[in-house]
């Protein structure tokens, strides 16, 4: 009870001073809408469907892309933690690429694929299967060599010895590394959308942008805010506090 307390009083808080900011006139309206546009904003897109449609139209993308970089990104990650040789030469370019901005894709996607539905996926998947493929390997390399010897000792040897022991204890590793994927993907994909002109969230922000309607792509933006901490409290947390239990890291 406290805690929601808290952020009731924190975000009404948080309002206040907006709308105060917003009355003492320090911005124009037009820069600096007050909450309340903001809120009509919001109503009016919901309303009309525009932003129903935009979100899913955003979210078929980001699930097409962000589930082909887990499949990849997955076998990727095992890949480099059972071969050195991938790992001193693909590990070290996917540690390489992993730094590039996932913006930094999209002019390859427009020449490979023009401009279509295919580009934007390709940039979600380059954005989150890099660090979904590194998190995975290092989970791999941070579980206990005693679980694998006594695993061989007990016959446990190819896919038995990954299912039963290497996957189950790196699913951790692996639960994080999705998870900072998903926010990336999250991220590529509305960079994306920002350049490219389809039914969308990121559209929804440019046409904001070029109409000089600050109250719609604030109100974009709230939804983009509550979608990704939907995601993170509907899913991986609930994951992350399971995985926690099992693993006798709280208390049950």
């Amino acid at each position: 009870m406290r805690r929601w307390i808290n952020r009731f009083l924190f975000f009404g808080g948080l309002l206040i001073l907006w709308e105060a900011v917003c009355r003492a006139k320090v911005w124009p309206p037009y820069l600096l809408p007050a909450p309340g546009a903001v809120i009509a904003s919001l109503g009016e897109g919901l309303r009309d469907g525009t932003i129903p449609v935009a979100v899913g139209a955003s979210l078929t993308r980001l699930g097409i892309g962000f589930g082909a970089a887990i499949l990849i990104g997955t076998a990727t990650g095992i890949l480099l933690a059972v071969s050195r040789f991938l790992k001193e030469t693909v590990g070290a370019l996917v540690l390489g690429l992993q730094s590039l901005p996932s913006i930094c894709w999209f002019p390859l996607a427009l020449l490979w694929f023009g401009l279509s539905e295919k580009s934007i996926v390709f940039v979600v998947l380059m954005g989150s299967v890099l660090s979904i493929a590194i998190t995975v390997e290092d989970g791999i390399r941070a579980i206990p060599p005693i679980y694998l010897r006594v695993a061989r000792n007990l016959g446990a040897r190819g896919v038995r010895l990954y299912a039963g022991v290497i996957l189950p204890a790196a699913l951790p590793a692996f639960v994080a590394g999705t998870k900072l994927g998903w926010s990336f993907a999250w991220r590529s994909l509305l960079a994306g959308e920002l350049l490219f002109a389809t039914p969308g969230l990121g559209f929804l922000l440019t046409m904001g942008r070029e109409l000089n309607d600050m109250a719609r792509v604030m109100a974009v933006m709230v939804v983009v805010m509550a979608i990704g901490y939907s995601v993170d409290r509907l899913f991986f947390s609930p994951l992350e506090r399971k995985l926690a239990r099992v693993w006798g890291l709280v208390r049950a």
